[in-house]
């Protein structure tokens, strides 16, 4: 992979290198400073409810945030670098300032998402593993797919490959679900939900294509409708683009920025949640923040939805209805028992809400314990409505997804610091690395350099498919839809490509599924037989 990325290390000036400044680098530090600083003081906080005198809790929490923010980190060297591309590129913007803005554009994009797709690559792991994250067994998952996304996102930005951080995450994520049914043998335990794999898969295959044709055809629809000569040449010197093209490029960016955050910056935050559930369940476990109205409202729609799935109910419960309720998770296989453990979990849940009217008020010893049955209850619930088994009447599955709301709003949520958290991560992560990738985006793809317009198509087809992905609530690369957008306007305007890059990015895309699975694998294996 070395010839086609032989430039970036080249000693000789490039018209990138004095795109920085100093009141940019101070903007930068106080942004960063004040992000940190305020993201401290609300975890500080939230600690206050944790009442106990060992200081593992806290060190394993130190840990296990540093390298899930590490691994976001690095998520800004590829990702956030991508959305800057065009308007570092072209000078649009300075490096740092643009940094800092599409960092704001991302934090108000994560603010604005639902967290669905975060919770969608969480609910691959195995099922067992999600209810013991906060054993041994759960930190080495967190530990082996985090480390092991790292590993290979360091690797390829080095060689300057836009590679993808939702690739790397989600085969480290399918790497510790195969090791651990393998090292489980014949005892049942779990691996990777093949069903939600193969979902995400396509979400992941489809979108570069869709960024390839449809970035290509945006550019010959401008080419053939907008008469401006210079929205198509190509950047030269530090000199910016004219006022309109350069407000353009701007908002492209931002648009870019604002959907990355909705969708690529949630990626890491369901693992985060996951530490901060393993570590300090009392003041994470469960939505602290639920009032006691709320907590009336969930009553009675347990009660409702406890009703309703006794319609479905073929005989009585199971003596263990935590089992049979997990068996069924993990492996999607309906039988008699199962409808009736699902009602008379509910019904427990309810029971346990109902005796201490507030999340807040649940005793630490029981929080998690509520918490594990809530999430056994709604990842059942969610099997049944895809699967369409038990076949429910209309107003039956209404009463059920009303529940379902609510256990999600209890169980699926990411505190406010947990996202600035991430978005100070990524735009450190940006700043440091951005240069690599944005030279291969502007430089090596096609060959010829990028033009104004071709920058602009790319972004806006990355923007719509990253939106759309996020209203699905599915998990696609800002790094491949960017840049097989940037690959399609090529074609279109008749550059051609350099096909050294291309066979180098696909040989990183086709490389990243088997890299990630063995070395998060290999981790987990490691840290199961060490800790």
């Amino acid at each position: 992979m070395t010839d086609s990325t032989a430039t970036l290390h080249d000693v000789a000036p490039h018209p990138l290198d004095n795109s920085s400044s100093k009141i940019t680098n101070v903007l930068l530090a106080v942004v960063i400073l004040a992000g940190a600083g305020w993201a401290a003081s609300q975890l500080i906080a939230d600690l206050d409810v944790v009442h106990t005198s060992s200081v593992l809790p806290y060190l394993l929490l130190g840990i296990a945030l540093s390298i899930a923010l590490g691994f976001e980190f690095v998520n800004g060297f590829h990702d956030t670098a991508n959305a800057v591309a065009t308007v570092i590129y072209t000078h649009s913007l300075p490096a740092n300032f643009a940094v800092v803005w599409s960092g704001t554009w991302n934090l108000i994009g994560v603010l604005a998402s639902s967290g669905a797709v975060a919770f969608t690559i969480v609910s691959l792991l195995p099922v067992e593993l999600i209810l013991q994250v906060g054993s041994s067994a759960g930190f080495a998952m967190v530990f082996a797919l985090l480390i092991a996304a790292i590993i290979w996102n360091l690797g390829t930005w080095w060689l300057g490959l836009p590679a993808s951080s939702s690739h790397t995450l989600i085969g480290s994520v399918i790497g510790v679900g195969l090791m651990n049914q393998l090292m489980g043998g014949p005892n049942g335990t779990s691996g990777v939900d093949w069903g939600q794999a193969t979902k995400i898969g396509y979400s992941l295959l489809a979108s570069p294509l869709f960024g390839f044709v449809l970035a290509g055809g945006l550019l010959w629809l401008m080419k053939t409708f907008i008469h401006i000569p210079a929205l198509y040449k190509a950047p030269t010197g530090n000199k910016p683009p004219p006022f309109a093209i350069r407000g353009l490029l701007v908002l492209t960016c931002t648009l870019v920025s604002f959907f990355h955050g909705s969708n690529d910056g949630q990626k890491g935050m369901g693992l985060i949640m996951l530490i901060l559930i393993g570590t300090v369940p009392t003041a994470y476990a469960l939505n602290r923040s639920m009032h006691e109205d709320q907590i009336q409202t969930f009553v009675a729609m347990s009660d409702r939805a406890s009703t309703m799935l006794s319609h479905y109910a073929e005989g009585p419960a199971p003596a263990d209805i935590r089992a049979e309720v997990t068996r069924y998770v993990r492996t999607h296989d309906l039988t008699p028992e199962t409808v009736p453990a699902v009602q008379s979990l509910t019904k427990d849940i309810r029971d346990q809400v109902a005796a201490y009217q507030s999340i807040s008020k649940i005793p630490p010893e029981t929080v998690g314990n509520v918490r594990n049955d809530m999430y056994l209850s709604g990842e059942a619930l969610r099997i049944m409505k895809k699967a369409g088994k038990p076949a429910m009447a209309a107003e039956d599955q209404l009463a059920i997804d009303a529940y379902h709301k609510q256990i999600d709003n209890a169980t699926k949520f990411i505190p406010t610091w947990v996202k600035v958290a991430v978005a100070v991560a990524l735009g450190m992560g940006t700043m440091i690395g951005w240069k690599r990738i944005v030279v291969t985006v502007g430089e090596k793809i096609g060959k010829s350099h990028l033009t104004y317009g071709q920058g602009a198509a790319a972004e806006l087809i990355a923007a719509s498919v990253i939106g759309a992905a996020d209203g699905l609530g599915l998990p696609v690369s800002t790094t491949h839809v960017l840049s097989s957008g940037v690959a399609g306007t090529m074609m279109a305007n008749g550059s051609g490509l350099q096909w050294s890059t291309v066979r180098n990015l696909a040989m990183a895309w086709v490389l990243t599924l088997p890299v990630a699975i063995a070395l998060s694998g290999s981790l987990f294996w490691i840290f199961r037989h060490t800790f």
